[in-house]
């Protein structure tokens, strides 16, 4: 088991540390195949930010939005926002998953809860998935990336991106995509949507950007399309 975590801990490649430096031959060797996401230093984490968390999986492997996966992943997010050891320093506002890859968005109270909070639903997503799939072996196949969310617009807009982003990869998604956490989303479309039965896997957002700040600019419509 504890082999298991360290080599999904290495395919992440998550770290928010800013101590060390560049170092001839560090890192790991490039996979085959599609390019993995460029290699830029961690911005610092501030607790004010929400974070746009994207997850990327190997190549190879069945459409994550075939929806015993997608059910399996939404089971991992709620556990996420369950967890007693992080209780209030962690949460995933909003999630989407697409064919190879979810979108998270994310508060933390810093950069290692933040880490924490990301491992944890990396490592139990790949553990559940590959035995849901009866496969073994690697599940991620890029670096883990991030991007802080410093004002309004920017919230917003990661907001359409995350949930409309079935949208952008040629899904014919009329009204709002049910393999995101839109359908909970109630209060944040022009048009308000009944709330969903089932108990939300995310939480309420936090910040005052996600909150608050973002609807300055609007409420979303269901109409739109990531930029």
């Amino acid at each position: 088991m504890l082999n298991s975590t360290a080599k999904i801990l290495e395919q992440l490649d998550i770290e928010f540390s800013t101590r060390g430096g560049k170092r001839d031959g560090a890192g790991r060797p490039r996979a085959q195949g599609r390019r993995n996401a460029e290699h830029h230093p961690r911005e610092r984490h501030s607790r004010h930010h929400p974070v746009h968390v994207t997850m990327r999986a190997r190549e190879g492997l069945p459409p994550l939005r075939e929806q015993v996966i997608t059910t399996e992943v939404m089971k991992r997010i709620r556990e996420a926002n369950a967890s007693k050891k992080l209780k209030d320093a962690f949460r995933i506002v909003h999630f989407s998953v697409q064919d190879d890859h979810v979108h998270l968005i994310i508060e933390a109270r810093d950069g290692v809860a933040l880490s924490r909070g990301a491992q944890g639903l990396a490592i139990r997503l790949a553990r559940r998935v590959n035995q849901l799939l009866g496969i073994r072996g690697k599940f991620w196949g890029d670096r883990f990336h991030s991007r802080e969310l410093t004002a309004p617009r920017a919230v917003r807009n990661a907001i359409v991106y995350v949930l409309m982003n079935a949208k952008k990869h040629g899904y014919a998604i009329t009204g709002i995509d049910v393999l995101s956490s839109a359908p909970w989303f109630v209060d944040g479309f022009v048009h308000r949507l009944e709330p969903r039965a089932e108990p939300p896997p995310v939480r309420n957002a936090a910040t005052w950007l996600a909150s608050v700040g973002w609807r300055r600019h609007g409420l979303l419509r269901a109409s739109e399309r990531p930029r």
